[in-house]
């Protein structure tokens, strides 16, 4: 560790949030938190930037679960160390090898908290990444959440004074805009009165991939990807002349591809 340690949180309830930060406060006052992220992939983009020592992880998150920004850490921020926040049940928690990740029941109690920031603050090596992999697939296979609703088939979105309905397989990709998201199909794009985080646990993570803070691309309207030499990526689309981005810690997440 350094002289001035660094984190992130990375946790979509509000309060939860400021208060797993006030006690880090407390428990660790040398601590410095460079961001406080919302989702999954604000929490990516933040590794990338900062490369924190460590990283506090929520395992549910809208979009890209906690388990998906590890995965992601491992390339795009390898010395982090990984704390997941995580109410699974104790089966889940018996997957956690104790020396390559440390974890955080909800709610966070003080003196768990302050176990783990001395068991962090005595680790001098790097993580295990093999390890890491490992625990990941694990805890994967062990615990995939439940949906909460079915996924959307179809949304209604407005061109002009016109409202589309619009299937969702038909969706080549969607892209933030400000408090809405523009629907792009083959015919054009339209407007939906929904943010992009909004929409998000919505979607089948199957078959749409979040490759963008601001992106979210449907992976049947893909024709293919390149990688470039600064490791950010380019999807080519089967029936959309534009191309779009893939910013290089989303590119983990198509290793497979």
């Amino acid at each position: 560790m350094h002289d001035a340690p660094s984190c992130i949180v990375a946790e979509d309830e509000a309060l939860l949030r400021q208060a797993l930060v006030s006690e880090l406060a407390r428990a660790w006052p040398a601590l410095r938190i460079l961001a406080e992220c919302e989702d999954g992939a604000s929490a990516i983009d933040a590794l990338a930037e900062h490369q924190p020592d460590v990283a506090f992880l929520d395992i549910r998150m809208p979009g890209l679960t906690g388990l998906e920004v590890a995965a992601a850490a491992a390339e795009a921020s390898p010395r982090t160390r990984i704390v997941f926040v995580t109410a699974y049940d104790q089966y889940a928690i018996d997957a956690f090898d104790r020396g390559a990740i440390d974890y955080l029941l909800k709610p966070v109690k003080p003196e768990r908290l302050d176990a783990t920031v001395a068991r962090l603050q005595a680790q001098d090596s790097l993580p295990d990444a093999a390890a890491l992999a490992a625990l990941l697939d694990k805890l994967g296979a062990l615990s995939k959440p439940a949906e909460a609703t079915e996924p959307l088939t179809w949304l209604t979105a407005s061109a002009g004074r016109e409202t589309r309905l619009i299937l969702i397989d038909d969706v080549a990709y969607f892209r933030a805009d400000q408090k809405y998201t523009t629907v792009v199909t083959a015919e054009g794009e339209s407007l939906l009165r929904t943010s992009l985080r909004e929409l998000l646990p919505r979607l089948d993570g199957n078959i749409f991939k979040q490759i963008h803070r601001s992106t979210i691309v449907n992976l049947k309207a893909i024709a293919g990807i390149t990688r470039d030499d600064t490791g950010r990526g380019t999807v080519r689309l089967k029936q959309r002349p534009e191309t779009l981005t893939v910013s290089q810690p989303f590119m983990t997440l198509f290793k497979h591809m």
